[in-house]
């Protein structure tokens, strides 16, 4: 009687790694959407689903770094690139996704107790969110500069927001007696931070794409982070 061998799994493929982030980015994309439907419909069920997406958030976070390891000396140095940009987008997204369940768990501690204006800003965040994580995936799988330039302009907006929230429950200036204040300011925070992160997935874009740091560029000129990247792509089809 023979035995049958179980052969090791292959190793997945560099094309296998890049769909698998692009797909981490809209589980992330549709985390965010949820997030902005629940807030907007006061639907809080709706927020139990945040919890599946960040479970299969954290799983791919897994498979895409044991696969990277494994994979990561046998393509060419520019595929080399994306794969280490593979592991820091997940790893950014899995992040993100923790986030969104923190934002879900808050908000359905503060319930009915959302102010009106509360939830019109959270959702206009939530619905930033998802457009910055749309346009990440784009601009990654498509090495698209100019997409992943529009996620660092949003997160401008995503602060704005921001402060907005902070100056009605922390300084309260028309000293209105206000509900889950504790609530809203943790919602807000783990949207904002979402966004840093997805500002910061579309600086690790731009880098990968063109081999340089946004961010040491950064440093060299006085400019906003968007035009000095535009600035040295001009500067860098010129002398090609």
């Amino acid at each position: 009687m023979s035995t049958a061998v179980k052969l090791p799994a292959p190793d997945p493929s560099y094309s296998d790694l890049v769909k698998r982030t692009v797909e981490a980015c809209e589980l992330a994309r549709e985390a965010a959407s949820i997030a902005a439907e629940g807030i907007a419909t006061g639907s809080m069920s709706r927020l139990n689903a945040i919890r599946q997406y960040e479970k299969e958030l954290d799983a791919i976070d897994l498979e895409v770094d044991s696969g990277v390891t494994a994979t990561i000396t046998r393509v060419p140095e520019a595929e080399t690139r994306q794969l280490l940009a593979c592991m820091k987008v997940v790893i950014g997204l899995e992040r993100i996704g923790d986030l969104l369940l923190s934002f879900a768990t808050s908000a359905q501690a503060a319930g009915s107790r959302l102010d009106s204006r509360d939830a019109r800003d959270l959702t206009q965040m939530a619905t930033i969110l998802e457009k910055m994580l749309a346009d990440v995936a784009h601009s990654f799988s498509q090495r698209d500069v100019k997409k992943a330039i529009d996620v660092l302009r949003a997160d401008a907006e995503m602060d704005r927001l921001r402060n907005l929230i902070f100056l009605r429950h922390i300084e309260n200036p028309e000293n209105i007696v206000r509900h889950a204040s504790l609530q809203v300011i943790f919602m807000t925070q783990s949207l904002e931070r979402a966004g840093d992160h997805a500002k910061n997935l579309a600086e690790e874009v731009c880098h990968f794409v063109s081999g340089h740091s946004v961010r040491h560029l950064l440093m060299a000129y006085d400019k906003p982070i968007e035009q000095m990247f535009i600035d040295w792509l001009r500067h860098k089809d010129e002398k090609s």
